[in-house]
This record gives structure tokens, C-alpha cells and sequence, in this order.
């Protein structure tokens, strides 16, 4: 492996620490403002709820692509990512300033500067900085909103779909390309080297096996495994080392970072790779290893 690889390959780690870490943190507000996304978080209905809505919008997504209405798909991710950014900044200043006219007001001119921003100047580190405060917020709406258990079972479901949808329909790679075609903020993008402009370069074809100027993860990746972290500092009873985590989150984050060199392994193939199945993996098997400390312990 060449530097040009290795500096990249390790800025991911702390992509993924920086969403966990600030989920977890993140979820004080987000219970204290109430904002869940769904009223009872221990129905099944809503692991199948959540799938719907994925394969729906990736469903719409993949019709205009394939019929060229990039102005289309363009405005509806848009709007999409405008409401996202409304529900996190609305869990932030409605934890802080209870609800009331003045966080209104505030959530709408974020929400709005953030969309605007991303769409006007979508380099890739106004792409990843923004990108790890959504991931951020949507890890800790859901992970508050999803009993531990259902999380699971979520992860589980959706490394298998994720599989499938790379290796076999292949339909995951036509929607990243794309996504990187429109210059749509949905993806993480880690540089090769400093005078890298996503804006002027993008990142080359996804299938052609040739050299690109940049490493991508979608923004999914980073945001599904954390809901089970945060999922389980939530709903889980137990010490919390500094008072802040116990052990079954502790456990799916470094089960999470394991996952991640795997991942990282084959991606220097330079094909494309479901990265649902080795993260989503080691994250479960990191919450049960630490499940099973926290419950030594007593």
C-alpha cells in the first residue's frame, strides 16, 4: 500500500469515531427535545417501517436515473436532506431553547443554510463536515427511537440487502454514480491528495477498476452501525465508563472499527464493495462481546 492509499485509509477511523462518539453525546438533546421517529420504540413495525421507506427512495431515486431527470432527482434530495438538517438542529435548540418561536425560526435558517451550502459548494470537506453533523443527528433520533433488540435485527436485514444490492443487482452502484454524477452530498469523500477538488475532479467511474482520486463511503455506513450504539447507551442499564457509555456501546464501536479494516481490505481491490455486511458484523458482535462483560460484571 502507497501513502497516496494509506493517509486516506486511516482518516476513515476518525470519520467513524467522530459520527459515534457525537451520536452518543448527541442523544442527550435529542431525548431531552423529544424528536423520536417512531412512538413506540419497541414494535417490530418499525424495523420493517424504516426498510419501506429506504426501498422507496432508493426506488424513485434509481427511475430518475435511468429516465436522466438529474434536475428531478436533484431537487428531491435536496429537500430530503433540508428536512433532515430541520429535524437535527430542531433537537438541538429545542433541548436548549424549548420550543418557541425564536428555535423555529433558528432550525428553518439552519436547515436552509446548510441545504444551500451543500448545493452551492459541495467540496468534499463542506460535504464531510456537514455529512458527520446529519450523520450525527439521524444516528441519534433513531438509535433513541429503536429498542436495542430491533436494532439488531435492522442491521441484520440491511447487510444482507446492502450484499445483494452490490454484488448481485448491482443497483446500490448505479445509484452511487449517480449521486457522484450530480454532485450530491449523500456520500463521504476521503481525498488522496491535498490539491484534490471533488467539485472539479469527482471521483471517476465506480466499475472500471481503474485509479480514482478519492475513496467514498456512503453516508449510510457510517450512520446505521451508530444507531446501534447509541440504541444500546440508551436502552441498556449498566456502569458507564466516565458516565457517559457502557460497555455494549463501547463494545459495538471497536466492533464497528474492526468491521471498518475489513471493509478497507477489500476495498483496495478497486471494486466497488458492500460495506453493510463486515460493518453491520463487526458492530453486533462488538455490542454481544461487550453485552456479555457488562453482564459479567453484574
Amino acid at each position: 500500500m502507497d501513502k497516496k492509499n494509506l493517509i486516506p485509509l486511516l482518516a476513515m477511523p476518525f470519520l467513524f469515531l467522530a459520527v459515534e462518539i457525537g451520536a452518543i453525546l448527541f442523544s442527550l438533546p435529542v431525548q431531552a427535545s423529544g424528536i423520536v421517529a417512531f412512538e413506540d420504540p419497541t414494535s417490530l413495525d418499525n424495523v420493517f417501517i424504516f426498510i419501506g421507506i429506504l426501498l422507496v427512495f432508493t426506488g424513485i431515486l434509481l427511475v430518475l436515473i435511468k429516465y436522466d431527470m438529474k434536475k428531478v432527482m436533484a431537487a428531491i434530495i435536496a429537500l430530503s436532506m433540508f428536512f433532515t438538517f430541520a429535524y437535527v438542529f430542531a433537537a438541538l435548540l429545542y433541548a436548549t431553547l424549548g420550543v418557541s418561536d425564536i428555535a423555529n425560526i433558528g432550525v428553518l435558517v439552519l436547515a436552509i443554510l446548510a441545504t444551500v451550502l451543500l448545493y452551492k459548494y459541495p467540496e468534499w470537506y463542506v460535504i464531510d463536515v456537514l455529512g458527520v453533523v446529519m450523520s450525527i443527528g439521524v444516528a441519534s433520533i433513531f438509535g433513541v427511537s429503536l429498542d436495542v433488540w430491533l436494532v439488531v435485527v435492522l442491521l441484520v436485514l440491511l447487510a444482507v440487502y446492502d450484499a445483494i444490492s452490490v454484488y448481485k443487482t448491482k443497483h446500490m452502484i448505479t445509484l452511487a454514480e449517480g449521486i457522484i454524477d450530480l454532485k450530491t452530498p449523500m456520500l463521504f469523500v476521503i481525498p488522496k491528495s491535498r490539491d484534490y477538488s471533488f467539485i472539479k475532479e469527482g471521483i471517476g467511474k465506480l466499475d472500471d477498476g481503474g485509479e480514482r482520486s478519492a475513496f467514498i463511503i456512503g453516508m449510510g455506513d457510517l450512520i446505521i452501525p451508530s444507531i446501534l450504539v447509541v440504541s444500546a447507551n440508551v436502552f441498556l442499564q449498566g456502569t458507564r465508563l466516565g458516565g457517559i457509555i457502557n460497555l455494549p456501546a463501547l463494545g459495538a464501536i471497536i466492533g464497528s472499527l474492526a468491521g471498518l479494516l475489513l471493509l478497507q481490505y477489500f476495498v483496495l481491490s478497486g471494486k466497488p464493495q458492500a460495506g453493510l455486511p463486515p460493518l453491520n458484523g463487526g458492530t453486533i458482535l462488538g455490542f454481544f462481546v461487550g453485552l456479555a462483560a457488562m453482564t459479567w460484571m453484574g
